[in-house]
C-alpha cells in the first residue's frame, strides 16, 4: 500500500497544501496585528476616549495642561551631519479633572517620555505636518499607557524650534 506511487503523491500534496494553510493562517494573523501604524493606533485610541460628550472651551482651558520649552538632542541622520536640538512646548488636553491632577502629579515622567520620544527621532521625522502627527501620536500611545485616572484626548504643539 504504502509504495504506491500515487499514494506516495496524493500524502505528499496533502502535506504541502497542509504546510501552506498554515503559513498563511500566521502570516495573516501577524499582519492583522502590526499593520495598524502608530498614528491609526493613537487616532483609535482618541477616538475610543472621544466617544463621551464633546468638551466646552472652559472645559478644555480647565483640563489642559500645558508643559513648555522641552529641550533636547535630535538623533542623527546616519549621514554624518552634526546634531540638531529642538525645543518644543505642548498643550495635553485630558478627557477630565481626575486625569488633569493624575498627569500634573506625574509630570516629570510625562517630561521624560517627550524627551525619550525626541532623542530616537531624526530631524526629518520631525518636520512637517506629517512629523507633527507622528510624535504627537508616539507621546499619546506612551503616556496613555502611564495614565490610570483619564486619558489624554489630544496633543497640541504649540511651539517648536528645530536647529
Amino acid at each position: 500500500m504504502f509504495k504506491s506511487k500515487i499514494f506516495i503523491m496524493i500524502v505528499a500534496i496533502l502535506i504541502a497544501i497542509t504546510l501552506i494553510l498554515t503559513a498563511a493562517f500566521v502570516l495573516w494573523n501577524y499582519m492583522d496585528k502590526s499593520g495598524v501604524s502608530g498614528a491609526e493606533q493613537a487616532q483609535n485610541s482618541a477616538r475610543d476616549v472621544k466617544a463621551g460628550k464633546k468638551l466646552t472651551p472652559d472645559q478644555v482651558k480647565e483640563f489642559t495642561v500645558e508643559m513648555k520649552d522641552v529641550l533636547t538632542n535630535l538623533a542623527s541622520a546616519g549621514n554624518g551631519t552634526s546634531s540638531k536640538f529642538v525645543k518644543v512646548s505642548f498643550a495635553f488636553e485630558l478627557e477630565n479633572k481626575k486625569g488633569k491632577e493624575e498627569f500634573e502629579k506625574l509630570q516629570s515622567r510625562m517630561k521624560a517620555i517627550v524627551i525619550e520620544t525626541l532623542a530616537d527621532m531624526t530631524p526629518d521625522q520631525v518636520s512637517g505636518k506629517k512629523g507633527f502627527d507622528n510624535l504627537t501620536s508616539s507621546l499619546m500611545n506612551r503616556m496613555n499607557e502611564e495614565l490610570h485616572e483619564g486619558k489624554l484626548q489630544q496633543i497640541l504643539i504649540t511651539d517648536i524650534v528645530l536647529q
